[in-house]
């Protein structure tokens, strides 16, 4: 079983990937979150991909392709797994098609969560006061919803035209339980 969401930053996706995670008990393999992980040691890499991420920039595709393939090889993702930031670009499309056919392993379902750019900055604005993330400083925000329409927004076109029945456009702003409510309603399909 494998879920891929998308949708803009803030707009709920590490949210409800991981709530999802819970229910369907299959791992959230979140980009960010690694890529966070990976800032706590203390090695050229590490502070690379650090000074990328709080400048609103993206990782480079072959740093992400190996994380997630490294990731995506664990045991705990043999039943399946969901996808949370990934894939962004189209390299890391083609990548990822590339393993999924590899690895003979499909995609169940595609969820895009929509909030228009206002409700993005506003909902990003919160969560930095309560999480106090380097990359939700609002210029920051900016470039990445940029670097979202320009690079990320394609990829989920491709997976709506190409995978029309299992792609899913979810209005992200109504509250949580009512997102999931909706997740999970497509997911018994």
């Amino acid at each position: 079983m494998i879920i891929i969401f998308f949708g803009p930053p803030g707009a709920g996706k590490g949210t409800q990937a991981s709530l999802i995670s819970e229910k369907l008990d299959i791992p959230h393999i979140s980009t960010g979150d690694i890529l966070r992980k990976s800032f706590l040691e203390t090695n050229q890499i590490s502070k690379q991909l650090k000074q990328t991420m709080d400048s609103g920039n993206l990782v480079s595709d072959d740093s992400l392709n190996q994380i997630i393939e490294d990731r995506l090889s664990s045991d705990d993702c043999k039943k399946g797994f969901i996808l949370d930031g990934y894939p962004r670009t189209i390299i890391q499309k083609n990548f990822l098609n590339q393993y999924l056919e590899d690895h003979n392993l499909y995609i169940l379902k595609i969820f895009d969560l929509v909030l228009d750019s206002t409700d993005i900055l506003e909902r990003i604005k919160s969560r930095s006061s309560i999480e106090n993330r380097e990359d939700d400083k609002e210029k920051i925000i900016k470039v990445r919803i940029e670097k979202y329409l320009k690079e990320t927004k394609p990829i989920s076109s491709y997976y709506s035209v190409n995978f029309p029945n299992d792609y899913h456009v979810i209005n992200s702003n109504q509250e949580i339980q009512n997102i999931t409510k909706d997740i999970l309603e497509i997911l018994k399909k």
